[in-house]
């Protein structure tokens, strides 16, 4: 079903431009259609807030319930942004005040750069508690990614992330853990998930809050937990709106950081993300991006044109399937002839009706 334009947002115009169904305000008004709107709380960096605002529209509009999706970016206004940024924010997101005021179906959360040991710490850290607290009693479905699953998992339910020895960075195996569950009934039992973080909330920190864990991985332990009542709050811990090309771009800049002196040493590969052949291009440009820093000399560009078409995307039908399903049962719940705001009528004990 259609996302609806209702700003002159780009993601919009790159999501026609992609294939996807997009339409005007002015189309959507005519037609008879019931009305879904979801907010997205955009945390993320000046560099990726249009990537992050195209992957998680392109998820909700694929999804195939019979509605017009609105979506609602806003932002913290603590976050730090250079003056692009900041003008892309005046100029197409809305503030808290007005999510407020409008009310919202559904909220999605996404993650947020650190620069503190502990996430109290951040400057986004009360305001992002008010936007949690203001969506648990008015928003029926809230779905926190990354970095907000472990800020959500220390205000509410006092389960602080833990550091890991390295970054987990890479594209991994998961098992489905609940069969039954709406969220994940009917996908794949094995799938992939691309994760990219140096923290972590382990399965026991999840079980010791109540929580239930629906999706995990060997590897990359949980990707996906829900709250008790098993669908006020959705966590994910792991990035399955991830383009094909995101591990490469965040490799193509921790390469950049290397040759500019930022960090000390040359990046490993995402795990499980590039081919053989890939990676021995990668090792041979690595040896020039080292021989042009020692010898004070320009970086080579990274050969992406030989590097794109050996990518392969493996996660992105299971993360169309399960936001179909929290898109479906966001729909089921709400009243389909209340007016926002409102306050949901959910039974905590079962959610869905099962």
């Amino acid at each position: 079903m259609p996302l609806v334009a209702n700003t002159p947002l780009p993601a919009f115009a790159r999501l026609r431009q992609e294939g996807g169904t997009v339409i005007s305000s002015d189309v959507a008004i005519h037609q008879d259609i019931r009305e879904l709107h979801i907010g997205l709380l955009n945390m993320m960096p000046d560099a990726a807030l249009s990537a992050t605002e195209r992957q998680f529209f392109r998820l909700i509009g694929e999804s195939n319930q019979i509605a017009q999706f609105y979506v609602h970016p806003f932002t913290i206004r603590e976050l730090e942004r250079g003056p692009q940024g900041m003008a892309h924010v005046e100029q197409f997101y809305e503030s808290f005040d007005e999510i407020k005021k409008a009310g919202l179906d559904a909220l999605i959360i996404t993650g947020a750069n650190v620069t503190q040991p502990d996430l109290a710490l951040e400057p986004f850290w009360q305001p992002l508690n008010e936007v949690i607290d203001w969506a648990y009693d008015n928003v029926t479905s809230t779905l926190c990614s990354c970095l907000a699953t472990h800020a959500v998992m220390q205000f509410r339910y006092g389960q602080k992330r833990a550091r890991l020895p390295g970054k987990r960075w890479g594209v991994y195996s998961h098992r489905v853990v609940d069969r039954k569950h709406p969220l994940i009934n009917g996908v794949n039992t094995r799938f992939d998930v691309p994760h990219s973080r140096f923290n972590e909330i382990s399965r026991e920190q999840f079980e010791a809050a109540g929580l239930k864990v629906l999706v995990e991985s060997e590897e990359a332990n949980v990707h996906l937990a829900v709250s008790e009542d098993g669908f006020r709050l959705v966590f994910f811990q792991g990035h399955p709106e991830y383009d094909t090309i995101s591990l490469l771009k965040e490799y193509k800049r921790e390469v950049m950081l290397f040759a500019g002196g930022a960090r000390d040493d040359y990046p490993p590969f995402p795990e499980n993300y590039f081919s053989l052949l890939t990676r021995a291009v990668l090792d041979e440009h690595k040896l020039r991006v080292i021989a042009a820093r020692d010898a004070g000399q320009p970086v080579p560009e990274l050969p992406e044109d030989l590097i794109i078409p050996r990518l392969d995307n493996t996660w992105h039908d299971t993360a169309e399937a399960v936001i179909n399903h929290w898109v479906g049962h966001v729909y089921q719940i709400t009243d389909i002839d209340r007016k926002r705001p409102f306050k949901p009528e959910i039974d905590p004990s079962n959610p869905l009706g099962l």
